[in-house]
């Protein structure tokens, strides 16, 4: 028999991306809109071109050859824009490998916090606490532990929910690129986003002069081109778009954050830990060398570590639960009905019913068993109550079907107070009574008042 074709990297990616040219590119899961960032910049941009173009082959147009810059200028503007786009959306921005199995720390055994205890409780293999201290340019900083790629974060990571991938210095997923911003291709980004601007701002002012430049007057001259008139507003409509996006992240630059700090953390009232000076963030930015991929999506990987690559997904809810659990889970599901707090949902869906039947079978194995000839006094009760009212049941059928009344019931008080006296008597006894004597009691009893097999 052949042997299976190894697989590759990105074959086994346990992420949500999507692999062209054999892992050579990387895209989100979104990347169909990438297409319509393509048209919204592409289409414009060529309505320019093709409109200077016929300007400048124009009889009447004054100066031709002064608007071949212009054409050049745009076009290139455009090429460049589309390159940047397409860089940003195919280049790893980051992703952090994911680890097979969790970290071992011997720390975990050392730090003491309530989440940790919580992942101590129910799940044993893992000991691991969820956030961890570290040390960045003399301040602290909290790192945390991620469930789904096994490891902990690095500074400034996090994890994209739409790619499900860590991604180091991360700063938001764009829809419009179909791609996570992270350390990779932050700067392509900021490139994309401010040649789009440039653009924006060109096709607009050009497309005014355009206007301006005939004799007419201004509305005459805007009822007659109508592509120009578009232009405008199209570019108008835009550039508050793309231009307020360039300079917010040209502020985040200045002060070395990102998208995800900006609105989660904020730095106003702490020192940030990043910063470095404005012109070292600039510089940092714009002229740092980019750091090179931790994965290599076109090497090969065994089949059993793919299999295992996020194959591992801690269960919390599959931990034994004592009663005393169980009562505690109980008390503060009431209690979260009743306040403001909710429950984890993970609590609320925990199944006792195995524990139940174990408990029962438990109970059930630890009663005495005594053979079918020693009876107890508990069981001796229960049999002679079910023979009382196996005897009051037939009697009263009996006098039904007679039809005398007064005799039957007399029978029923007479029969009732045998049974009663002969039960009361064999249950106030202090000890019990040997083998013989409880079989004569017990084979009397059941001639007087024959009950019912149970």
């Amino acid at each position: 028999m052949a042997q299976d074709k190894p697989m590759r990297l990105y074959q086994a990616w346990k992420g949500s991306n999507r692999f062209f040219c054999g892992g050579r590119l990387i895209f989100g899961p979104d990347a169909a809109s990438l297409f319509l960032t393509l048209l919204l910049i592409a289409v414009p941009a060529m309505v320019f071109c093709i409109k200077i173009y016929c300007k400048i082959h124009d009889k009447l147009t004054r100066h031709p050859g002064s608007w071949y810059p212009v054409l050049f200028v745009g076009a290139a503007l455009t090429v460049m824009d589309l390159i940047f786009l397409l860089l940003t959306s195919g280049r790893d921005p980051g992703i952090v490998p994911r680890n097979v199995k969790p970290p071992e720390t011997d720390e975990a055994w050392e730090v003491t916090t309530p989440s940790m205890e919580w992942v101590n409780g129910r799940t044993p293999h893992m000991k691991l606490p969820r956030m961890k201290d570290v040390i960045v340019n003399g301040h602290s900083i909290k790192v945390k532990y991620c469930d789904t790629c096994l490891l902990y974060r690095p500074p400034r990571a996090s994890h994209c929910s739409i790619c499900n991938n860590c991604v180091q210095r991360f700063d938001h997923h764009c829809p419009w690129v179909g791609q996570c911003i992270g350390i990779r291709n932050y700067r392509l980004f900021f490139m994309f986003i401010s040649t789009a601007t440039i653009l924006c701002i060109y096709v607009f002012v050009f497309s005014w002069i355009n206007i301006l430049e005939k004799e007419k007057s201004i509305w005459k001259a805007m009822s007659h081109d109508v592509l120009s008139d578009l232009l405008i507003v199209y570019c108008f409509v835009a550039v508050w778009f793309v231009g307020g996006l360039t300079f917010f992240h040209f502020y985040l630059v200045c002060k070395n954050q990102t998208t995800y700090e900006n609105f989660r953390y904020r730095y106003d009232k702490k020192l940030n830990p990043y910063t470095k000076g404005l012109m070292r963030n600039i510089g940092q930015a714009f002229f740092s060398k980019i750091p090179p991929s931790m994965n290599n999506f076109r090497s090969f990987v065994e089949e059993d570590e793919h299999k295992a690559v996020g194959s591992f997904t801690p269960n919390y809810g599959e931990a034994i639960v004592s009663s005393k659990e169980k009562i505690d889970i109980e008390l503060a599901h009431n209690l979260a009905d009743n306040s403001a707090y909710s429950l984890p949902e993970i609590l609320r869906n925990l199944d006792y019913d195995d524990e139940e039947d174990d408990l029962k079978t438990k109970q059930d194995e630890s009663k005495p068993a005594f053979g079918p000839l020693f009876w107890t006094e508990q069981d001796m009760l229960e049999s002679g109550q079910v023979c009382i009212i196996a005897d009051e049941v037939t009697e009263s059928v009996q006098s039904t079907t007679a039809g005398d009344g007064g005799r039957e019931s007399s029978q029923i008080l007479n029969s009732e107070d045998g049974a009663r006296a002969s039960v009361q008597s064999s249950t106030s006894s202090e000890e019990i009574k040997p083998v013989e004597e409880t079989r004569d009691n017990w084979s009397s009893h059941q001639t007087t008042t024959p009950a019912p097999q149970v």
